[in-house]
């Protein structure tokens, strides 16, 4: 198989099993990542990976390449990849190779990087990338063992979070890799537990486990109406993003979720920053604000909002995707299955979990909207309307990773992603007049400047 340089995205690397990614492939990462991480003084890389059906012969391919530059490997087998996280804190290596495909179809496979503490995107990544392509690699001998962190895990959550009351919850896995865990987690904090599709099953036979779109929580919205289960949670392939639903099957898409965490991590930490990405709700800011808090936009991808966090000592991040980091009282990485346990925290102090949740800020908005190009045309599009789109009635421009236009009564965004050949659009406004009206400026500014392309809105 080729090298193909597509894999190697902004903030992992990604591939399709048997196209671009095969066993060679996973060894020279496992080679050109040892290699790295020698570089930086670190002699020891723990792994783990999720339940897709290319996972033992990937890991096994990783783990060869490792030890074979001398990095000695630490194997945590079947985990989420928060566990591969929380393995670098644990077990003090600092650096950690997830195999992924994280929310992708079953046919995708993929790694997830921390080193030496930090995790890597962009040009880190890049220089993987070049690293295989000359074969500059260290050579060695590394050890290999396994090892099982699924009690220290449960037991350090468990020891963190307190809930006030016994709950009764349902969960969602989407027969991704959470559902080995979910179960165990959220019973030893004191919950009765409704488990769907947490067999971990990697060709995913039920529906997508993917929290971020509406069809993938029916059938948990579904549950919460037939059963006396008071809040539903739902998790992506690889347990690193959290879907909530109500009682009455709202779905409380997480920078409504970073409300309640805010409010709750500012009584701790008042006056410090809280990171939230440019898709969220206009109402975070204010909300932020009002409970003494620094709100502060930053770009969209874990590997980013991770990066704005050290840099900043905030003590919480969140992502509209589901991506949510708690530094306060946790390790500042992104858990979604940690994410539930405070969010049950909170809840258990409720007698109506689904009032409060409801009752939460939120306008008129649209789910996010894919405008669907060639491979590399959405950054040239995203480039030429930064340069040239102008917008008479907007009150406030934000440029920090695409276009996010602020109005009176709405906001409208567009930006790269940074893994996929689309601009992503996100509109939000106080009436659905409003929407439409904000809809149609970018409208506007995206025909003027591709009148070709087929608008998803």
């Amino acid at each position: 198989m080729v090298l193909s340089s597509s894999i190697f995205k902004a903030y992992d690397i990604r591939g399709i099993v048997g196209q671009t990614l095969n066993t060679d492939v996973a060894r020279q990462i496992g080679q050109a990542f040892g290699s790295a991480a020698l570089a930086k003084g670190q002699n020891s890389v723990v792994i783990g990976r999720d339940g897709r059906l290319s996972g033992p012969e990937l890991s096994a391919a990783l783990a060869t390449g490792l030890q074979s530059v001398g990095i000695d490997v630490i194997d945590l087998g079947v985990v989420a990849t928060p566990m591969v996280y929380f393995g670098t804190h644990i077990l003090g290596t600092q650096s950690g190779v997830m195999v992924t495909g994280s929310h992708n179809p079953p046919d995708y496979n993929g790694f997830k990087m921390v080193l030496a503490g930090e995790a890597i995107y962009g040009d880190t990544i890049q220089a993987l990338y070049q690293a295989i392509l000359k074969n500059e690699f260290k050579t060695g001998a590394g050890a290999y063992r396994t090892y099982d962190i699924r009690k220290e895990y449960i037991d350090r959550i468990v020891g963190d979070v307190k809930l006030a009351r016994p709950m009764k919850i349902a969960v969602d896995c989407g027969n991704g890799v959470a559902g080995a865990f979910a179960g165990d987690l959220y019973r030893a904090l004191g919950c009765e537990v409704t488990e769907l599709f947490c067999e971990v099953d990697g060709t995913f036979p039920n529906h997508h486990p993917d929290p971020a779109h509406p069809e993938n929580l029916q059938d948990l919205i579904r549950c919460l109406q037939e059963t006396d289960n008071e809040i539903g949670l739902a998790f992506d392939g690889d347990g690193d993003r959290l879907g909530v639903v109500t009682k009455d099957g709202k779905i409380i898409y997480p920078d409504r979720q970073l409300m309640l965490f805010a409010a709750d991590v500012l009584t701790r930490h008042p006056g410090r920053e809280i990171l939230y990405d440019v898709k969220c709700t206009r109402h975070l800011a204010p909300w932020i604000s009002a409970r003494g808090g620094q709100p502060l936009m930053w770009k969209t991808g874990h590997s980013l909002v991770k990066a704005k966090m050290r840099e900043t000592g905030a003590p919480l991040g969140g992502e509209m995707s589901g991506h949510v980091f708690f530094k306060d009282r946790w390790y500042g990485f992104d858990d979604g299955l940690y994410a539930g346990a405070r969010l049950l925290e909170l809840m258990s102090r409720e007698s109506d979990p689904s009032a409060v949740l409801n009752a939460l800020p939120q306008s008129t908005s649209t789910p996010e909207l894919q405008l669907k190009l060639k491979e590399g045309e959405n950054f040239v599009l995203i480039d030429q309307l930064q340069k040239d789109a102008k917008f008479p009635d907007a009150e406030q421009i934000i440029t920090i990773d695409g276009l996010r236009i602020e109005y009176a009564d709405g906001f409208g965004l567009m930006r790269s992603s940074n893994t996929t050949p689309v601009v992503v659009l996100r509109f939000e406004a106080e009436t659905p007049q409003a929407l439409a009206r904000i809809q149609n400026e970018f409208k506007r500014v995206i025909l003027a400047a591709r009148p070709d392309v087929a608008l998803p809105f």
